[in-house]
């Protein structure tokens, strides 16, 4: 007997997770805005409590903390998109992160982390997982020698990133799979740059993925949210943590997420387009020292990314010539990209991680780290390529390069 054609990835974003029909029949899930759900009498809560203790999602409200029938929508459709058993909705990336690491990692535990990984989840590990007793190591992306170097027999998470911020780092997931797994240790992917549009990590041997949805998944830069996905012996404790630790998404933000979800292919299509453009611009221009874009021969991990990834994204970090003084007038020169520290969104964003996410650090001290002061990270959106393009043309010839 044939099979039915499994629905596509547009398919699956515009309808996984909903409800036909909706409530009052509707055509997108509504906003349930409540703090607390009635039962219609003690064996209504009987049998809610026994199908709780079952695990997995449950399948109605009993208090607010615990989850909303629109976050609901929203977990059942990543995980639709991701290939994945089971996903919970967090806070924010960030604190998707943290719940994850604090479940999951015990005193006497080891995590192996690639260094280009998130500056705050660094952070957390250095401050927060230190005062709990977990050891936290680094290696650099891609140095497979290092990885199998530095497991010891209690690391029991290995952490990644693909691709990396800012300089867009693609590293083999399968290799890396199979390292941790041969230690004992589980697969940890921040997949938020890729997404599910151009990479399921799950596929290539990862055991669990975050998201901060408040980038191209929400994709409008109006939200704040995060979404782990996995299999759900893994995301039923996360979710069971997160009750306790009270990291929860409010309903209206629930809606704002599924309604960006169903746009995500066509939104992505066009970041991966404008992305590679506005990259092949960049690294042809004089004004312009190095770009870093893994859709581009010149890229370390350029055939990596062929291979794995279906686009490359959005973001492409370069440095132009000319340093603080030569940036900062590039920058200000620009007329479409708004300033802001985020990525994502429909509209294009700029920083100079030197002046902006790195400003803490002195210029020794960002050296050290890789971040030039000619650096600069474009978040491309999806306005015209044609558009992006001639503004960039025009703000590079500001630079005086001496």
């Amino acid at each position: 007997m044939d099979q039915q054609q499994p629905p596509g990835f547009s398919t699956r974003s515009v309808h996984a997770g909903e409800a036909r029909p909706n409530p009052y029949h509707a055509v997108t899930t509504p906003i349930v805005q409540t703090s607390t759900y009635t039962f219609e009498g003690t064996d209504d809560v009987r049998a809610f409590k026994e199908a709780t203790q079952a695990g997995g999602r449950p399948q109605r409200g009993e208090y607010g903390r615990y989850g909303n029938p629109t976050a609901w929508a929203v977990e059942e459709k990543m995980a639709a998109l991701e290939g994945a058993e089971d996903a919970v909705l967090c806070a924010s990336g960030m604190n998707a992160v943290t719940t994850a690491l604090l479940t999951l990692l015990s005193p006497g535990d080891h995590l192996l982390v690639t260094q280009d990984l998130y500056r705050k989840t660094r952070q957390f590990a250095n401050t927060f997982l230190r005062r709990l007793g977990v050891e936290t190591s680094y290696v650099p992306v891609g140095d497979e020698e290092a990885l199998a170097r530095n497991l010891r027999p209690n690391t029991r998470l290995v952490f990644t990133e693909i691709p990396t911020n800012p300089y867009l780092r693609v590293v083999d997931l399968a290799r890396t799979a199979e390292l941790a797994h041969a230690h004992g240790a589980r697969l940890f992917v921040d997949s938020t740059f890729a997404t599910p549009y151009n990479l399921r990590p799950l596929e290539h041997g990862a055991d669990l993925v975050v998201h901060s949805a408040t980038k191209y998944l929400g994709g409008h830069n109006d939200l704040l949210a995060g979404i782990l996905v996995g299999p759900q012996a893994t995301i039923g404790p996360l979710r069971e943590a997160l009750g306790m630790l009270g990291g929860v998404v409010d309903a209206g933000c629930a809606y704002l997420l599924l309604r960006g979800l169903k746009t995500l292919a066509l939104r992505m299509a066009q970041h991966n387009e404008n992305g590679l453009r506005v990259a092949r611009f960049l690294a042809a221009h004089p004004a312009v020292a190095t770009v870093f874009y893994p859709g581009l021969p010149s890229h370390p991990d350029h055939a990596q990314a062929v291979r794995q990834l279906r686009g490359c994204g959005g973001v492409v970090s370069f440095e132009v010539r000319g340093g603080m003084a030569g940036v900062q007038a590039f920058i200000d020169a620009l007329r479409i990209p708004l300033m802001g520290p985020s990525l994502g969104g429909v509209e294009s964003l700029v920083e100079q991680p030197a002046l902006m996410s790195h400003y803490e650090l002195d210029a020794a001290e960002r050296r050290a780290i890789g971040v030039s002061d000619g650096l600069v990270r474009y978040a491309v959106g999806i306005e015209d390529a044609d558009d992006l393009i001639a503004d960039l043309a025009q703000a590079l010839e500001r630079i005086d390069r001496g």
